[in-house]
């Protein structure tokens, strides 16, 4: 405890003396030292960033990917506003950059029009005079790339991960989450009243009278009420073997008879269509049944706000407002809409993401990056092969097929190596924003339905280049690392291994272990949902995953709520394997061999503080409240309190003693990779 105080003490002396970041070192000012690590070692190293990062109004939760991001969002707002200010050949990405952004930015425009973009498709469902007239009208939207009722995708399928078939999945509810609409606790009552308040005002700025928004408003919950019955619930939604159903058309013509599947194929333009896989069974099941139990002023009134909800965002700024009391204050506690350029940055990135992105790699991600991060992979493929090897309860035949598995990961770093294609996408300021937008949205819906029955693309990307991200994709054994997060405080370029290993280093072996957590490890090494498991293995790895189940649902978030260890469990492993894997990366480097203390803390030290800052957040009570009733994340602070006790290199490197807040006996520390 003497070296730890010591450090300490350091760090007091040179915190005083500059506040100055070093962009390649730790921050001190992030840290909180009145308090003990091994007391609050999530306060103790975040503490000094919580304070000086308050929560803009605009955040629900503000810590340093959201900060980053932000940092992100002002660079590409130069890049767009660069464009958006200079003449460009009609149909370059350059013009439908430009174009998109700067038609979203007129909000004197948007005003003017009001509703007239969407007052068509309104006269349209209230002419509808039959449930069959309505079924049709459902087909027509998803021919434009929107989704009432129930949704499709293209995705591999789980038995031939080579070929992607056509998956359907259960429809959208408005208020987010189906336990909103069913559980009668006092928050979920609030935002019922809340979700009823903004339907309303929905309705009413589209025209409809007071009498008839309220009765519509109504309808909706009732409609939405009887889906969220039928929702699968989403710890259901984790498990590829509850979610991976395939059958012919017939079986599905037979589920959901309401629907002429025959027809809604061809209407999209897939013929033949022999397997598709039914994500949902429990919902298609009952749909006829809940759809014939409807009057048509109820269906009418769901499609009604099904369309003007479509289309709220791109329309005048009284919508953007109801849509933000609900989704904004009465969800998620934020105090105030984010920046008009802002909200234009998340659109275009939603519409002209690799155009963006591809502007965005050619100015700031500079290729000496990629060639770091592909040094780090590499070491951190061969620590997890190590310990793999080192398990003592996995026997020799599963941990063959896990090396198989480990060797054939596919690693994208920076950006993809071709782009979309935009040239049949038409961004044209004559019309109005919205029509842009459902040009855009359908375009991208084509490409989708272009893959159905198709071959796998295993070099497309599913996140833009310039998103603070990374992601592991079971059915292509993938890792993938944007250039957007390949910066402090993730990625130190000229920074030491510490740093590297701590911050970007875990993000790295996070997602090499969500291969080999409770639902990636159901997947094979060719992305097959298959058993490469024995038995008495998976039972033992089952056994040791439950550990951190119990370990998690002991945690009280908020008064009388406690986290779901069941729900968050694959991020959970995946901290847990990631933070293991990152630290036994980082002991094969020259900087933990020689052990020197920098900035007063040793290497081992100087890791895990570097973890931790990548979680540096301020969160607000309802959301919160709303992550722990719907992510599969765990929240930031107990991404670190309540994974860093299981690690037995930080209890060692923080001397943490029984009786310390951050003390968890070695028998009750999960051990899985």
């Amino acid at each position: 405890m003497k070296k730890l105080l010591t450090s300490i003490a350091c760090l007091a002396l040179l915190a005083g003396c500059s506040n100055k970041k070093n962009m390649d070192g730790l921050d001190l000012t992030n840290l909180d030292t009145s308090i003990s690590p091994a007391e609050n070692f999530y306060q103790f190293a975040t503490g000094g960033w919580q304070l000086n990062n308050p929560i803009p109004d605009e955040y629900a939760r503000f810590g340093t990917f959201d900060k980053l991001a932000r940092d992100n969002q002002v660079i590409v707002r130069e890049l767009i506003e660069n464009l958006s200010k200079r003449n460009h050949p009609k149909g370059s990405n350059a013009q439908k950059i430009g174009t998109l952004f700067a038609l979203g930015m007129d909000t004197i425009r948007l005003d003017k029009e009001g509703i007239t973009p969407i007052v068509d498709e309104l006269k349209k469902i209230q002419a509808l005079t039959s449930l069959e007239d309505a079924i049709q009208y459902v087909l027509t939207q998803h021919q434009q790339g929107f989704s009432p009722l129930f949704g499709l995708y293209a995705a591999a399928d789980l038995e031939n991960s080579e070929m992607n078939i056509a998956w359907l999945t259960q429809g959208r509810l408005g208020m987010g989450d189906r336990d909103y609409y069913l559980d009668n606790d006092q928050r979920s009552i609030d935002l019922r009243n809340a979700y009823q308040t903004m339907l309303t005002t929905m309705f009413e700025l589209s025209n409809f009278s007071k009498e008839q928004a309220e009765k519509m408003t109504i309808d909706v919950m009732k409609v939405e009420t009887k889906l969220a019955e039928v929702t699968m619930p989403r710890i259901d939604q984790r498990d590829p073997h509850k979610t991976f159903n395939k059958m012919n058309i017939e079986k599905l013509q037979t589920m959901t008879p309401i629907i002429n599947w025959t027809q809604y194929f061809e209407m999209l333009g897939i013929n033949d269509v022999k397997e598709l896989s039914v994500r949902t069974v429990n919902y298609f099941t009952n749909l006829s049944k809940i759809l014939r139990s409807l009057s048509m002023d109820e269906v009418k009134s769901y499609l009604a706000f099904n369309c003007i909800s479509n289309a709220s965002s791109y329309l005048s700024m009284p919508f953007q407002d109801a849509s933000f009391e609900y989704y904004g204050r009465a969800v998620r506690g934020t105090q105030a809409q984010q920046e008009r350029w802002k909200t234009m940055v998340n659109v275009v990135d939603n519409m002209l993401g690799e155009a963006v992105g591809e502007e965005y790699v050619k100015r700031y991600f500079p290729p000496a990056a990629k060639e770091r991060m592909l040094g780090l992979v590499n070491n951190l493929l061969l620590a997890f092969g190590e310990r793999i090897d080192n398990l003592e309860w996995m026997g020799d035949e599963t941990k063959e097929k896990a090396h198989e598995k480990l060797g054939t990961f596919r690693v994208k770093i920076g950006y993809p190596d071709k782009w979309i294609d935009y040239s049949a996408l038409t961004i044209d300021a004559a019309d109005s924003y919205f029509e842009n937008i459902k040009r855009a949205t359908k375009f991208h819906h084509n490409r989708m339905l272009a893959e159905i029955n198709q071959p796998v693309d295993r070099d497309k990307w599913l996140m833009n280049a310039h998103t603070v991200n990374a992601y592991y994709n079971p059915t292509t054994n993938e890792i993938c690392f944007p250039a957007g997060i390949l910066q402090p405080p993730f990625f130190f370029m000229n920074g030491d291994d510490a740093l590297n290993y701590g911050a970007i280093g875990m993000v790295i072996a996070h997602e090499i272990s969500h291969g080999f957590d409770d639902q990636g490890s159901k997947f094979d090494k060719d992305g097959n949902l298959s058993n490469w498991w024995t038995s008495e293995d998976r039972e033992r790895f089952n056994e040791r995953t439950n550990v951190l189940v119990e370990h998690f649902n002991a945690i009280e978030v908020a008064p009388d709520v406690f986290a779901n260890g069941r729900l968050t469990l694959g991020e959970n492993i995946s901290d847990n394997g990631g933070l293991h894997v990152a630290y036994t990366g980082f002991q094969r480097t020259t900087q933990y061999k020689q052990d020197q203390p920098l900035q007063g803390f040793t290497p081992s030290q100087r890791f895990f503080i570097a973890y931790a800052t990548v979680w540096a957040s301020n969160i607000r009570e309802q959301e919160i409240l709303r992550q722990t009733k719907e992510g599969v994340h765990s929240l930031p602070k107990w991404r670190v309190n309540g994974s860093v006790p299981h690690i037995d290199a930080f209890i060692n490197a923080f001397d943490v003693q029984p009786g310390d807040g951050m003390w968890l006996a070695p028998e009750k520390r999960a051990r899985i990779w």
